[in-house]
């Protein structure tokens, strides 16, 4: 059996060094004479030493507590911060960081916010906060681009980001599962009484999916008995004139999108919602008004995220990892004043 990977004490030991100047000499302190600094750490390599971050984390803590109580902090990092962030987004964010907040405290971790970019500070400034108090934990917030945290040292993280794909770096990522989520509300509609679905997107909502919630309501169409052939209306900007157009052309029994104030152009269009035609909320989060549809889990999401980042933790990997994978929760359906009963079951 491999013999176990020597402790910072047995290296201290070994090397003829105190514990401090040796755990100093790994993070490179320049406070240690450089020629030590690089014996220290050619010993520890061949050694098999393996930097334990919630140990370092620890004696970080304690060292900042006045009580003297250990709670390990995860960074929740957000990209955009409120101001560049959509209004019907704000939702789904704080549910997502309650999620990981509340998760985080039962298993003994703090979640404290950072913003990045305008109004925040920069990815260079974040990275030296993070490693002067020991923050090994990182969980990206979802933005609507693609993402760039690549400046970060990432050897020293373990990251999780919530949402569908990252790839600078190319990290975990925990998310919705938007194929099963869709499949979820077209069955619902489907036992309701509704035929004619309609599905309307932005098209980098769902370009950024890979086009998972279009593909599930076509093979839905394509597989299920008694359900319309309706081609979506994908558009890079959803406005009342060309849904309206859409509409009258395709005539569906009920609606499924994102945003609620369709709702506005459906009875402008001679709908009576929900007496003639339903509403489908893709997302309940993002909208103030009670809708039928599809509660993507955000605060779910953020727990699980928080979860697998301390596994990582606890399992001593960080870094970017060389096989990315993705943890996907479906939605569950919440029932709203949007929809009604088209036939009697």
């Amino acid at each position: 059996m491999a013999s176990p990977a020597p402790s910072l004490r047995d290296l201290a030991r070994q090397l003829g060094l105190s514990h401090t100047t040796v755990s100093e000499a790994l993070r490179d302190n320049p406070r240690v004479k450089i020629e030590t600094r690089k014996r220290v750490q050619k010993i520890a390599a061949e050694a098999g030493y393996r930097h334990n971050p919630l140990a370092g984390a620890l004696m970080s803590e304690m060292r900042r507590s006045r009580t003297g109580t250990f709670r390990g902090v995860i960074a929740v990092i957000d990209l955009d911060g409120p101001d560049k962030r959509p209004v019907n987004a704000s939702r789904y964010h704080q549910e997502l960081t309650k999620g990981a907040s509340e998760r985080a405290a039962e298993l003994g971790f703090k979640a404290e916010s950072f913003v990045i970019g305008k109004g925040g500070i920069s990815a260079a400034r974040l990275d030296h906060i993070l490693q002067s108090r020991g923050i090994r934990g990182v969980f990206l917030l979802p933005v609507s681009d693609n993402p760039d945290l690549s400046r970060l040292d990432w050897t020293r993280y373990a990251g999780i980001y919530a949402d569908y794909i990252i790839e600078r770096p190319g990290l975990h990522s925990v998310c919705a599962d938007h194929f099963r989520s869709m499949v979820i509300a077209m069955q619902r509609l489907q036992d309701m009484g509704y035929r004619r679905p309609g599905l309307v997107l932005q098209k980098h909502h769902d370009e950024r999916l890979l086009h998972r919630w279009e593909a599930a309501f076509r093979s839905y169409q394509d597989y299920h008995d008694g359900v319309a052939r309706i081609s979506p209306l994908m558009a890079t900007e959803i406005n009342q004139e060309e849904f309206t157009e859409w509409f009258r052309q395709t005539r569906p029994d009920v609606v499924l999108c994102h945003r609620a104030e369709v709702i506005k152009w459906m009875e402008a269009a001679g709908a009576d919602v929900p007496k003639t035609h339903g509403f489908c909320c893709l997302n309940v989060l993002m909208n103030v008004i009670p809708c039928a549809g599809l509660n993507l889990q955000a605060r779910l999401i953020g727990a699980r995220g928080v979860e697998l980042i301390i596994a990582q933790l606890y399992r001593n990997e960080y870094g970017v990892p060389d096989h990315a994978s993705i943890t996907t929760i479906p939605g569950s359906w919440n029932d709203g004043p949007t929809l009604r009963e088209m036939k009697a079951k």
